[in-house]
């Protein structure tokens, strides 16, 4: 069995279609396509049930593709052991993180680290409502829960907070909150309730019992866009919105506090590539601890 058609299979098998595959490989879908047609042929079994849709394993498919898993957990392992990969820290290293995260902190930082590696791909993708390490979506997620479940390695990266926030003009024109009764007087903005798929992104139950906000949006950023237009009072990333002049941090005594875990599949433990996009990711938070928490602890 040819490893390089197995490692073509797993790509298919883990976004469930050929024309995704394709792309994320860097190779035209038609030569993947055969590839795949050629690999099972050589099996003489069937492997993908092709739709319109996309494609659906067999149960030969779904016997393949667990062992195709634990050799690719070997084949990295053995080649990070030998030193065969990664020596100049090459490759390329897929990043997910929440939006806000993402955008606010990484983005701007991360060009400091290809600059050190010049051998070194950064991807920055936003961690949607299902996200799955183990199918490789992503080589290192930025989650705020840590992951219970799977062969994944999580750290606690560092602990932020969140506050109340209102834009400078909209206070201009109404009387600023003293308690948080008073919210109720007040445009309120929060997450679209149905879409928020952590418990922990439930911060409006922590300061009134029916935040009932009238704009919601399922953006850290676009919430920060929607408070600096006027719209109205939301819970915002302190690391985000504290050095925004438009902006003004209101009933200052309530404060929210929660953390950033790095989680990635132990089978990717000890490859350089991880490690140095790892350390970076705590030289970020070291440096600019005092955004993310009060008196700078991470």
């Amino acid at each position: 069995m040819n490893w390089d058609d197995v490692r073509l299979f797993l790509a298919v098998a883990r976004t469930g279609q050929i024309l995704a595959a394709s792309r994320r490989l860097g190779i035209n879908h038609a030569t993947l396509g055969r590839r795949i047609t050629a690999l099972e042929a050589d099996m003489q079994v069937q492997l993908l049930i092709r739709r319109t849709t996309g494609c659906e394993l067999t149960p030969e498919g779904h016997a393949l593709y667990a062992s195709a898993e634990r050799m690719e957990t070997e084949m990295l392992a053995m080649q990070a052991a030998t030193g065969s990969t990664d020596a100049a820290i090459a490759g390329t290293v897929r990043i997910g993180a929440p939006d806000g995260f993402g955008v606010a902190v990484l983005a701007p930082r991360l060009g400091e680290l290809m600059q050190r590696h010049s051998q070194l791909k950064l991807q920055l993708v936003p961690v949607p409502r299902s996200f799955s390490l183990s199918q490789r979506e992503a080589d290192i997620a930025i989650t705020i829960e840590r992951p219970q479940q799977g062969r994944l390695i999580s750290a606690k990266l560092t602990d932020y907070t969140l506050g109340l926030y209102a834009s400078r003009d909209y206070l201009k024109h109404r009387t600023p909150p003293q308690t948080v009764d008073d919210l109720r007087d007040h445009a309120r903005i929060g997450y679209v309730e149905d879409l928020i798929f952590s418990p922990s992104l439930n911060f409006t139950g922590e300061v009134m019992r029916n935040w009932d906000a009238g704009f919601e949006i399922s953006s850290a950023i676009g919430q920060v866009h929607a408070v600096r237009a006027g719209a109205g009072i939301a819970i915002l990333h302190d690391y985000i919105a504290r050095d925004d002049e438009s902006l003004e941090r209101i009933l200052p005594d309530i404060s929210i506090r929660r953390s950033y875990w790095t989680t990635y599949h132990e089978s990717m433990r000890d490859l350089p590539r991880i490690r140095t996009v790892i350390a970076f990711l705590r030289e970020i938070v070291r440096e600019e601890s005092v955004s993310f928490t009060p008196g700078g602890e991470a």
